[in-house]
């Protein structure tokens, strides 16, 4: 009951959209869930182009639901702002791909659909203007290329993830794959490039910080040999920061000498210190804050008729400690 009354609620705001803008046509940003540091970013570039356009017949508006992990929340606030006369565009980070494709698909939109952050798969792609957001297989593929350099042997690896119908993480995860063995579309490791899944890996965490803290702590009980924890994002170490000091610290020598290679995404919240602080070897992070103020303009070109590239990609930053107080797009 008090989730549909919570579902209830989004909804309704996401069909008034802000009141201070009830005269203007919203471009509206829905992410996965509003629980996540990461998406906050994408909010603030939302509210930077407003800042900056505030004579714009239009507005940025953003929003989503209340956690990442509801996938029927997203997509009935999805479908809602779909059909409210006042949204003239719509940039949506899916969740889970299929089931938000296939909402737009019933939809029957007349407005122009772009994906942020997280694309839809390739089948679904021509229900889009424009992808906005990072280059996620390049994203794995760095992380990949760092492992295979660094690694002293092969051994086993675990693939930390989000949602498993999220298509931006597996193309990280993909990447991530080839990177490391050179070989494109692997699905598993198996021994290519010397790397063997660890059982019980790939974990998918649904972007849940403490969840995937608590998955890496049961691999490590499991096979206390394990060479590789791969994040595809970085919600253990920004959502969970103390959880993650707890688990790794006393492996911090083993991370020195390279022994034990933990990489991961993104550069939020704790993530930088806690490079620093030598618990991670590598981020390579994204820069949320252009996606939300790149995605309206790229929305008024779709709705001006305007021809755009099939993606917009925004820049990736790669950190190390060696580079950990200038590495981070400001």
């Amino acid at each position: 009951m008090k989730k549909t009354l919570l579902l209830a609620a989004a909804a309704a705001i996401a069909l008034a959209g802000p009141a201070v803008a009830q005269d203007k046509k919203q471009l509206a940003i829905v992410v996965k869930g509003l629980d996540n540091a990461f998406f906050e970013q994408i909010h603030v570039g939302c509210e930077k182009w407003n800042s900056e356009n505030a004579d714009s017949e239009y507005t940025c508006f953003y929003t989503g639901p209340a956690s990442t992990s509801d996938e029927a929340g997203e997509a009935q606030i999805v479908g809602d702002l779909l059909a409210n006369p006042n949204t003239a565009a719509i940039a949506i980070s899916p969740s889970n791909a299929q089931l938000i494709a296939q909402t737009v698909r019933n939809a029957k939109p007349t407005i122009p659909v772009l994906t942020i952050d997280a694309p839809f798969a390739a089948a679904d792609n021509d229900l889009v203007a424009t992808y906005v957001g990072t280059d996620n297989k390049t994203m794995g593929v760095k992380l990949g290329e760092y492992v295979k350099a660094n690694a002293s042997s092969g051994g086993k690896v675990c693939i930390i993830e989000g949602n498993p119908a999220a298509q931006n993480i597996l193309d990280r995860a993909t990447g991530f794959r080839e990177g490391l063995t050179g070989e494109k579309d692997l699905q598993a490791l198996t021994g290519q490039g010397g790397g063997t899944d660890a059982p019980g890996c790939p974990v998918f965490t649904n972007d849940d910080g403490a969840k995937g803290v608590q998955a890496m702590s049961d691999i490590l009980a499991a096979n206390p040999d394990i060479k590789v924890f791969a994040m595809m994002g970085g919600w253990p170490l920004f959502m969970a920061p103390q959880a993650y000091r707890d688990l790794f610290n006393p492996l911090k020598d083993k991370i020195a000498s390279k022994d034990l290679l933990v990489v991961s995404t993104d550069t939020i919240g704790d993530e930088i210190p806690l490079l620093k602080e030598g618990l991670v070897q590598i981020l390579v992070g994204q820069v949320p804050k252009d996606m939300g103020y790149l995605a309206p303009g790229a929305m008024i070109k779709a709705i001006k008729g305007e021809k755009l590239e099939p993606n917009t990609y925004t820049g990736l930053d790669t950190c190390t400690q060696d580079n950990a107080d200038t590495c981070v797009t400001k």
